[in-house]
């Protein structure tokens, strides 16, 4: 209930309905139906005017105080909802399901749905670029079940998982909208900061219940043919959102028809730091272009952009699946087959979401006239591919279905242009029911039924005076003077006399008379149980139309990589079971296309021996894009996406990790040094020798000999211990030591050259250690003021100056040295000898002098 709930006394019949109402729905603001509005009352009110801007006023009053009101207008509901979700707010949809002219008292109400940001499926309030998922978690002895829905397509997912780090990879990963945990559970606590979190009673996570109810959704007696029939963590969590989905939609959710299962094991893993670090679909800037997903993304469907996304966080290890896609851009790389694909491509719509939202019976007109668009663009994409003989292609041509039936179907009955709302009539086609083409008729051609029926009684009764009239208080009615009235037939009724005339009426008349007042209503009211039905005989088709949107998908992305391709100059990448990484004139893909200057490429060997690079080189030389230039083209290589390089090998990679920049986490009190030891321990515990792992810069955020020390112990330890495939870049000169002590690392630099007090950055990558960071140049690149620069030379001078003192002793430096071994010792065996109590004051004095001399 709201915090400001009055008690029932006094109040009226309609807001006590409504606080009935709300009752039910305690945590979600609650859109009641007023005529043209949506109402919301008392906190609600409140929260809903400070969040929309409404107005905020009042209706009547409750124990003295007057009731908060705020509300909006409901054919523009869709707007106000997006912005209640974007502040994860919850909305009851609560609608009049009564009839205003036999109800006594307040209407019935009812709500229909509750939206979330997990449950959308409208296109006003989704993403089109972007899945909107629904994610339920369930938890037994760290071991974790994970459900993921996107209702929008009806895509819907298990897996189990063994490690809250592997736990917050996932849900990094799906970033979902909503996550649903018990409310027992330890993980509100780990997901506390999630904006999306709800929590639910623990007895909709049982088992038994969840599979009663997933075998009841899928029509199947028991779920073996899923391969999820063992999962029980799974299953629990699977159970939980599909109970919540049900309360909130209110409806069968006829396109969820199957759950796949997905191993951690079939994907290269990518921790959030990773994801963020590699800027897959996010830049900090907000431009989309400085992402890998930015430029990729040339696709021509919205399905194919969100396959893009996903493909571009699940990263493949079957090399088998991948081949299969490079065999498919490279027959697709033929600039016809490309441009009469993307022709065609461009002429579908979003079906995977208009399916599921035919499903829901949530479908606009408009939604139809896109379907029936697409499925007559699909025999021209089967056409283009029919020559293909690529098994994925072959496949998927298979998939696209034969949707001639359909489409045939809904030609004939909506019309080509309808309006947005069902409500608004004029959709079904003229044609498609006899007794709408009537009552559609009967209104529009109202004057013309009646001169029909005039003159067949004219002619009927030879009366030539006879005239058919109307008036608001009597109705339809024939006329006749009543010098004539012994003329009319039989089955006139007389319905009024006047002075000169006789009023009559007769069946037919009464019968037409009741249509035509009724027609447009009664009209409007069954073109909407027309379109209705309509949408519910699409059921059977459901799956197949779920396929042909899975089909056009992958079919547009894999035209888009072989675009790509061509466009930028990209090579295809091979695959084998040999460990290594090896790169020919490889170049960073996002790099390359945003200079205006030719980017210069870079070669890569990491193989059994070989396993780390330690990378010196100075301050934008480009340490950091030779790194993530080979994580990317390693991404890439495991989507099926061609690759920028001559040519390219990759072994077998089970995770990608990075450690790169300075960020810190002020919101859990972490340091910029601390979330750099945190990402660094991560990729310690649970690298192996098949990952990919680059380090940059460890150690900058503490003082030099302790991040010296970090830094080299992190890299012996990777070296020498777990033997990922490794790009360690450093400025700890230091560092380029550690090969004579790990046999598989080795020295490589970018390379620069200095001319006066300038620096020209070659980017080469170069065998050997760099011998200085240029930073003092860098400085002044970025415009530090010349007078600071001049101070840092010179106290570079002396900084050096005094290293080099210190590693060269000469005959001048008089402070005593505590690492000197050779003077330790002459000066311990001379005091040794000594015996201070047998010494006069002029041989101390001596003695003093003498020990002066053996210290210099």
């Amino acid at each position: 209930m709201p915090k400001s709930t009055p008690t029932k006394k006094a109040i009226t019949p309609m807001m006590q309905q409504y606080l009935r109402i709300k009752e039910d729905h305690p945590n979600t603001l609650l859109f009641y139906r007023m005529g043209d509005f949506y109402e919301l009352f008392l906190d609600d009110a409140i929260k809903a005017s400070n969040i929309l801007g409404i107005t905020l006023t009042s209706r009547g009053q409750i124990e003295n105080k007057p009731v908060p009101m705020a509300g909006i207008p409901h054919h523009a509901a869709d707007g106000y909802i997006a912005k209640l979700l974007k502040a994860s707010e919850c909305v009851a949809i609560c609608e009049q399901i009564g009839d205003p002219a036999t109800s006594k008292g307040p209407v019935e109400r009812k709500v229909v749905r509750v939206i979330t940001p997990g449950t959308l499926t409208e296109d006003s309030l989704l993403d089109s670029h972007c899945d909107s998922l629904l994610c339920a978690v369930f938890e037994q002895k760290k071991q974790y079940g994970l459900a993921t829905l996107d209702l929008a397509s009806g895509r819907f997912l298990l897996q189990e998982i063994d490690h809250e780090a592997s736990l917050k990879t996932e849900l990094a990963r799906i970033n979902p909208a909503e996550i649903l945990i018990s409310e027992d559970s330890s993980l509100s606590t780990l997901l506390a900061t999630h904006k999306g979190l709800n929590l639910m009673a623990d007895w909709h996570f049982d088992q038994q219940t969840a599979t009663r109810l997933l075998n009841k959704q899928f029509g199947t007696q028991d779920l073996k043919g899923f391969g999820c029939h063992a999962m029980t963590l799974a299953l629990s969590a699977a159970g939980a959102l599909l109970q919540y989905l049900k309360d909130t939609h209110q409806s069968s959710l006829p396109h969820l028809q199957s759950i796949k299962v997905i191993q951690q094991t079939d994907f290269i893993t990518l921790d959030a730091a990773t994801r963020q670090h590699l800027e897959l679909d996010y830049h900090p800037s907000g431009n989309m272009h400085f992402t890998l997903f930015g430029l990729l993304n040339r696709c021509k469907t919205t399905m194919g952009t969100r396959l893009l996304r996903r493909w571009i966080h699940l990263p493949l290890r079957d090399q088998s699946i991948i081949k299969h896609r490079y065999l498919a851009v490279e027959q697709l790389q033929t600039q016809t087959i490309i441009d009469q694909l993307q022709a065609s491509l461009k002429q579908t719509g979003d079906i995977e979401r208009i399916t599921s939202r035919i499903a829901l019976l949530t479908a606009r007109p408009r939604d139809l006239v896109v379907l029936r668009d697409t499925l007559k663009a699909v025999p021209a994409i089967q056409n283009t591919l029919a020559n293909l003989d690529a098994p994925r292609l072959k496949t998927l041509l298979d998939q696209t279905g034969n949707h001639q039936t359909l489409a045939e179907l809904l030609d004939k009955a909506i019309v080509d242009n309808p309006p947005v709302l069902i409500r608004d009539g004029g959709v079904i086609a003229n044609g498609y029911d006899e007794k709408l083409d009537e009552l559609k008729n009967i209104s529009a051609n109202a004057d013309q039924f009646l001169l029909e029926i005039e003159l067949k009684e004219r002619e009927f009764s030879q009366i030539s005076t006879l005239k058919l009239n109307y008036n608001r208080v009597h109705g339809y009615y024939i006329e006749v003077p009543r010098s004539q009235a012994n003329k009319v037939p039989d089955y006139f009724i007389r319905k009024q006399t006047l002075k000169n005339v006789e009023r009559y009426i007769t069946p037919e008349l009464k019968t037409f008379e009741d249509k035509v007042l009724h027609a447009k209503e009664q009209a409007l009211s069954y073109e909407k149980e027309l379109y209705n039905a309509l949408l519910l005989s699409m059921a059977p088709q459901l799956s197949a139309l779920q396929s042909c949107a899975e089909a056009l998908a992958e079919i547009d992305l894999l035209t888009n990589f072989a675009e790509r391709a061509a466009t930028l100059n990209f090579n295809q990448p091979s695959l084998s079971n040999t460990a290594g990484i090896s790169i020919k004139q490889g170049r960073h893909p996002i790099v390359e296309s945003v200079i205006d200057t030719p980017f210069i490429a870079n070669d890569i060997e990491l193989n059994s021996s070989q396993k780390m690079l330690i990378i010196t080189g100075p301050n934008m030389g480009g340490k950091s894009t030779y790194m993530r230039q080979i994580a990317l083209l390693t991404l890439m290589a495991h989507i099926g996406c061609y690759i920028p390089a001559s040519e390219a090998h990759f072994g077998p990679i089970d995770q990608i990790f990075t450690r790169i920049g300075a960020t810190d986490d002020l919101a859990s009190g972490r340091s910029t040094f601390m979330v750099e030891m945190s990402e660094t321990a991560n990729i310690l515990h649970n690298a192996s020798d098949k990952s990919l792992v680059l380090m940059d810069e460890i150690g900058r955020g503490t003082s030099t000999f302790d991040g010296l020390s970090l830094a080299w112990a992190c890299a012996d330890y990777l070296a020498n211990k777990t033997q990922p495939f490794t790009l360690f870049a450093t400025h700890y000169f230091e560092m380029t030591s550690l090969p004579e002590s790990a046999p598989t690392a080795k020295n490589v630099h970018l390379d620069a050259i200095e001319h006066g007090d300038h620096i020209v950055f070659l980017h080469a990558v170069k065998d050997g250690a760099a011998n200085q960071s240029y930073g003092l140049q860098v400085a002044a690149l970025a415009g530090v003021p010349k007078t600071v620069i001049s101070n840092a030379r010179l106290k570079l001078a002396s900084l050096e100056n005094q290293q080099s003192n210190l590693e060269n002793p000469t005959q001048t430096h008089t402070q005593f040295d505590i690492f000197n071994t050779a003077n330790n010792q002459a000066t311990t065996d001379f005091i040794e000898q000594l015996s201070p109590d047998d010494l006069s004051p002029k041989e101390a004095l001596e003695a003093l002098y003498q020990l002066k001399s053996l210290t210099n």
